[in-house]
């Protein structure tokens, strides 16, 4: 059962927004989380705790909500936050751009001892870009409001072409529902999609298919580890069982442990702005 939730469904073709979506395009973010990634996603800071587009690293905070400069270019958008959600909770307003990627399975919040709670909005999106949340898969589509099920492994992925566009809304405390207003009636129900159980022989094509694993590739190759459960149905932790397969088949131990040490990094423990090192 899909634990994330669709909340409402916003007016979005009320608001004009595709210059203020080019903005973003052309915006050079910062790679805070780059051992997540492959391909190309970055996170666009509209609104924090101290107004300054350098400070991307998302933590709790008791500051009072601040416009960056790239907010103050995108008051459109702006409209949509303030319009439609409270915002005496509110602490992040990001914008997610996923283009031609994938992230790993992962799970938010091991940093912190209370998990907040975390709204996605995509202002542009394209039926191949996905969602997942432990074995299921599922599309955000374009208005819809999601409250992201994030101490959950899951994961992300968008195919060629325009970046996928997400507006994320962080709001301090899990409990508390967050109040939308001005939302209209869904037309169409949430969409899962129904796919093929995995098998053996596709979890051996996977690790056979591809180049032996070096140390220098590792990083490289998980992309397509990662990618298979967006075409099998399989858990999303399951990529890391199939990544640590194919480093033992190598014989070499060191790479047995960076896969294992990937895996504690993405969905059991880290720390503050911890980095991983492949």
């Amino acid at each position: 059962m899909l634990k994330s939730q669709r909340l409402a469904v916003l007016p979005i073709d009320s608001y004009d927004l595709e210059r203020e979506l080019a903005l973003v395009d052309q915006h050079d973010a910062g790679g805070e989380y780059d051992a997540f990634t492959f391909g190309s996603w970055s996170a666009h800071v509209l609104a924090n705790g101290s107004g300054a587009e350098s400070d991307t690293a998302f933590r709790p905070h008791g500051d009072r909500l601040t416009l960056t400069e790239l907010g103050r270019k995108l008051p459109g958008i702006m409209s949509l936050v303030t319009e439609h959600f409270p915002l005496d909770r509110l602490q992040w307003v990001r914008i997610f751009s996923l283009a031609d990627g994938i992230l790993a399975p992962h799970v938010d919040f091991l940093e912190f001892t209370e998990p907040g709670t975390r709204v996605q909005i995509p202002l542009r999106t394209g039926e191949e870009s996905l969602h997942s949340e432990n074995d299921l898969v599922y599309h955000l589509r374009r208005g819809e409001v999601w409250k992201i099920h994030t101490t959950d492994p899951h994961s992300a992925r968008s195919s060629a072409g325009p970046a996928r566009l997400s507006l994320c809304l962080d709001f301090a405390g899990a409990a508390e529902p967050v109040e939308i207003r001005g939302d209209v009636p869904a037309a169409r129900p949430v969409r899962v999609l129904d796919l093929p159980e995995v098998t053996d022989a596709d979890v051996e094509e996977l690790i056979g298919s591809g180049p032996r694993l070096t140390r220098a590739t590792m990083r490289a190759s998980f992309r397509r580890f990662a990618a298979l459960h967006f075409e099998r149905r399989a858990h999303a932790t399951a990529a890391f069982d199939w990544f640590a397969e194919a480093a033992r088949r190598t014989g070499d131990e060191v790479m047995v442990a960076k896969a294992e040490a990937f895996r504690t990094y993405c969905i059991n423990k880290r720390g503050y702005r911890e980095t991983f090192a492949w």
